[in-house]
């Protein structure tokens, strides 16, 4: 009895402990959220209090007004933003999807180690020394700064993301579906395009949506790529403004108009980035 009674004792004990450990831990981890969290609430509400007036009908449709006037809006720039991603998405889409799917689907390739090596050292490489690689071959030959060149420098940050994305999914498609393609007398390059890549699109889709997210907060590439352009353009071959160049611009600017359309630029961009990050979210769980 006395045994019994002594057990039982030892074992409220133990359960109160844990109960006491789970508490102290639950209110670590729930402090460390929130001091984690609290620079990124700050950041946004900053900018809801200083750039949400400034956002209204003009500021998507019309240009930036002359310095020191009142009025206009970031037009030019919400394009320019769009254009330069496109461009971007077709330069690291196209190149990095066909790298994965080389180092996915021909790992025995001598060629394999140096690709994968390349892409590994260029997810490192900062995005300012890119833009030089976009500057040295586009802008330098053809003379002058355009959308197409800020699109490559963008193109160049996309490809180790889609690259890496693109190899991991396609690892998971099972090697029973390619190997009744092949079983049909398939060649494996239409096995690939007709049967692998079919099963891995959502998952290669996600990849490029993040890589999207990534570039579409590059300022520093695009100072000596796309330059910038006080008016509306839509010709690739053209400079353009985009949203992180005008948000640069703008907040070193003495003039306060500017800068309540540098805040409203920053708002706009990160609503922009956090609904590409939900889609791939969502794009995923599909998945």
């Amino acid at each position: 009895m006395t045994t019994t009674l002594a057990r039982q004792d030892r074992l409220a004990r133990s359960r109160s402990t844990r109960k006491v450990t789970n508490v102290v831990a639950a209110i670590v981890i729930g402090l460390g959220t929130l001091i984690v969290l609290a620079p990124l609430f700050w950041i946004l509400g900053y900018l809801l209090v200083n750039g949400l007036g400034a956002i209204n009908l003009d500021f998507f449709t019309k240009d930036p007004a002359p310095a020191g006037e009142s009025g206009g809006g970031l037009r030019n720039a919400i394009v320019g933003t769009l254009l330069l991603i496109a461009i971007a998405s077709v330069v690291g889409v196209v190149v990095g999807v066909a790298g994965g799917v080389f180092l996915s689907e021909y790992r025995a390739h001598k060629l394999v180690p140096l690709i994968r090596m390349v892409s590994d050292v260029m997810a490192g490489i900062p995005a300012i020394v890119l833009g030089l690689v976009s500057y040295a071959l586009v802008v330098l030959p053809m003379g002058r700064f355009t959308a197409l060149s800020g699109g490559v420098a963008l193109g160049l940050l996309m490809i180790p993301i889609v690259v890496r994305t693109t190899e991991e999914v396609l690892k998971l498609v099972p090697v029973s579906v390619r190997e009744a393609g092949l079983a049909l007398g398939l060649p494996q390059w239409r096995v690939i395009w007709s049967v692998v890549l079919p099963s891995a699109l959502g998952g290669i889709i996600t990849g490029v949506m993040l890589s999207v997210a990534r570039v579409a907060g590059e300022a520093a590439p695009l100072l000596f790529t796309a330059f910038g352009n006080p008016n509306l353009s839509v010709d690739p071959l053209q400079p353009v403004q985009a949203l992180p160049l005008s948000i640069y611009q703008y907040v070193s600017s003495p003039f306060e108009e500017w800068h309540r359309l540098a805040y409203a630029g920053a708002l706009v961009l990160i609503v922009l980035i956090f609904a590409t990050t939900l889609l791939t979210r969502l794009v995923a769980r599909r998945k």
